[in-house]
C-alpha cells in the first residue's frame, strides 16, 4: 500500500498577507503525511520592477519573462519569498528545505514555444521534468520540500513557470510512488459558477462539466489554468484533487468536506 502524500499550491493573494500566511503555514505544518509545498510570486515582483522602472509586459494575461524581469523573479520567488516560507515553517518545528528547480535538477524544463508569440524566459514543464528519484529520497529524510516556480534547461538558463503547473505535474510524477492528493488553496471557497458569490459553489467538476461551463462562459478566467492543471492531474493517475479556500485547509484534512472536487 502507497503511503498518504499531500502536494498544496498557494497562491500571490495568501504569499502578500502575512497573517494569512502564518495562520496557514500553522495548518500546514500539523498535516501529519508527507507533504510538498509548491508557492506563487506574489506582487512584490512586480512592485520591485515598477521601483526599478522597467515595465512588465503581458500577453492575454501571461507575463512576457524578458533577462531583466528573470532576474527579479528569481531573487523574489526563489530567494526572498521562498526562504520567508521556510523560515516560517522552521519556527513552526516543521523541517522544511527550499528549492527551486535548478536544485538538484529537480525541475527541467523547455522553453515555451510559440509560432507567434516570444515568451522570453518561460519554461514549460511535463511529469518527466520532476527528478522524482531524488525528491523521493529527500521526502524519506523527512523533508518538506518547499517549492518557488523558477525551473531551468540544465544548459545554463532558468525560467519563469507556472506554479500551478508544477504542483499538477509533481502530482502527476509521484502517484507512482505515493498515494497522492493535490489541493490548490485559493482566496475562493473553491470553483464558484458566480465569482462574487461564495453560496455558488460548484462541488465536483468532470472534464465533461468544466467543457460545458467554459463554453457557457461561467468560469472566471482567473480560474481556468488552474482546472486545466487539475484535471490534467486526475487524468494522470493523481489520486485526488480539490480546490479549496486556503483558510480551511485543516478542515479539508479532516473531513473532505470544503472546495471542489475535480472528478474523471
Amino acid at each position: 500500500m502507497k503511503n498518504k502524500m499531500y502536494i498544496i499550491k498557494i497562491g500571490g493573494a495568501l504569499i502578500d498577507d502575512e497573517r494569512l500566511l502564518d495562520q496557514f503555514l500553522d495548518q500546514f505544518s500539523q498535516i501529519k503525511e508527507k507533504k510538498i509545498l509548491v508557492h506563487g510570486g506574489g506582487k512584490l515582483a512586480t512592485e520591485l520592477a515598477a521601483r526599478l522602472g522597467m515595465e512588465q509586459k503581458m500577453i492575454n494575461g501571461r507575463r512576457i519573462t524578458d533577462k531583466d524581469t528573470l532576474d527579479i523573479v528569481t531573487m523574489v520567488y526563489a530567494g526572498g519569498i521562498n526562504k520567508n516560507v521556510v523560515e516560517k515553517l522552521q519556527q513552526k518545528k516543521c523541517n522544511a528545505i527550499g528549492f527551486s528547480g535548478a536544485d538538484g535538477n529537480l525541475i527541467k524544463a523547455k522553453k515555451r514555444e510559440h509560432p507567434e508569440i516570444d515568451f522570453g524566459f518561460v519554461g514549460d514543464i511535463d511529469k518527466k521534468s520532476v527528478n522524482k528519484k531524488l525528491l523521493s529520497k529527500l521526502i524519506k529524510l523527512n523533508l518538506v520540500p518547499v517549492f518557488s516556480a523558477i525551473t531551468h534547461d540544465k544548459k545554463g538558463n532558468l525560467f519563469n513557470t507556472n506554479a500551478d503547473t508544477i504542483a499538477s505535474v509533481m502530482a502527476q510524477a509521484l502517484s507512482s510512488k505515493y498515494e497522492v492528493e493535490l489541493l490548490y488553496c485559493f482566496d475562493k471557497e473553491g470553483v464558484l459558477e458566480n465569482v462574487d458569490d461564495p453560496e455558488s459553489l460548484i462541488k465536483s467538476i468532470s472534464e465533461e462539466d468544466f467543457t460545458v461551463l467554459k463554453k457557457e462562459g461561467k468560469l472566471h478566467k482567473g480560474i481556468l489554468p488552474k482546472l486545466e492543471n487539475a484535471l490534467g492531474a486526475i487524468k494522470n493517475n493523481v489520486n485526488k484533487v480539490f480546490l479549496i479556500k486556503e483558510t480551511e485547509l485543516k478542515n479539508h484534512i479532516e473531513s473532505h468536506h470544503a472546495g471542489t472536487e475535480i472528478c474523471l
